[in-house]
């Protein structure tokens, strides 16, 4: 829902993204349509992130599109059948603003994030998301598309090794910025063993917290491949729109590069994880 944050938004991030050199993720419940992400950015790598709905047809006509608007790859959120009890939203009765829809779809189901008396994307993902799927709904998916499909939401090795049965390509290791469950570990907490579970088999990557470069350096040291960004990327969209996520990502770039250059690393494979020590190591001394 990247307008709510600037008119730019989802292209505004995408082309950003894209002159950056990286990949963006559209989000199903986005206020950009994937059709028009791929005709307002169509020189950046695109992903698509998808929620498996009740009506399973849904699902596959988002697949279908997103596979004719050349989107690369598909990221299957596997840790929100249902949402977290979000006291915030809850508290500010959040609703979509009325001059804004979910873009992906018509009639009620773009328009259908109006409070009921309490969290307007709660009652509306209660409403639509399918919350009895399991791993096995990836096999479904493999049996509609050939576009990789990358598991995000991975918090345990047990589950990494799960989706990597599954037939998974990648895990993005994440904790839905924690606003699933509440006291759940940070991303970077469960990334080792993660890495260290699939790290040979799959691409692993990490989402959530990621503020300065030396988070990205962490990130990369414990066992990523790569990184993304969310608060971020729309914080730079709410400063200046496309040109304020421009700045953002030069900023996290120069970051990284200082921090590699402080610790003595030339290139990425210097990173090392030896060159990243846990807090507690030292209360334990």
């Amino acid at each position: 829902m990247q307008k709510m944050a600037h008119p730019d938004g989802e292209i505004g991030n995408a082309r950003a993204a894209g002159k950056a050199g990286s990949i963006f993720i559209l989000s199903t419940l986005s206020t950009t349509s994937l059709e028009d992400l791929s005709a307002g950015a169509p020189d950046t790598c695109k992903w698509f992130q998808l929620y498996i709905y009740k009506d399973r047809s849904l699902t596959e006509k988002l697949v279908r599109r997103a596979e004719k608007a050349n989107f690369k790859a598909l990221v299957l959120t596997v840790d929100a059948p249902i949402f977290g009890h979000r006291r915030s939203d809850v508290r500010n009765k959040f609703s979509l603003p009325s001059h804004l829809k979910l873009a992906n779809f018509q009639g009620d189901l773009a328009n259908g994030v109006i409070t009921m008396g309490g969290s307007g994307i709660n009652e509306y993902v209660a409403s639509q998301f399918d919350a009895s799927i399991t791993w096995k709904d990836i096999a479904w998916l493999k049996q509609l598309t050939k576009l990789p499909i990358i598991a995000k939401g991975v918090l345990t090795a047990e589950d990494a090794v799960l989706a990597r049965e599954f037939g998974c390509a990648g895990v993005i290791v994440s904790n839905h910025g924690a606003r699933q469950i509440d006291t759940v570990p940070a991303s970077i907490e469960a990334l080792p063993e993660v890495a260290k579970a699939v790290g040979n088999d799959l691409v692993v990557m990490l989402d959530g917290g990621i503020m300065q470069g030396n988070d990205i350096f962490k990130a990369l040291a414990l066992g990523a491949k790569t990184v993304f960004i969310g608060r971020p990327a729309v914080y730079g969209l709410a400063y200046n729109g496309q040109s304020g996520v421009e700045q953002l990502l030069s900023v996290l770039r120069k970051d990284l590069e200082i921090t590699m250059s402080l610790t003595g690393c030339q290139t990425l494979s210097d990173i090392q994880p030896g060159m990243v020590v846990h807090e507690s190591f030292y209360s334990k001394l």
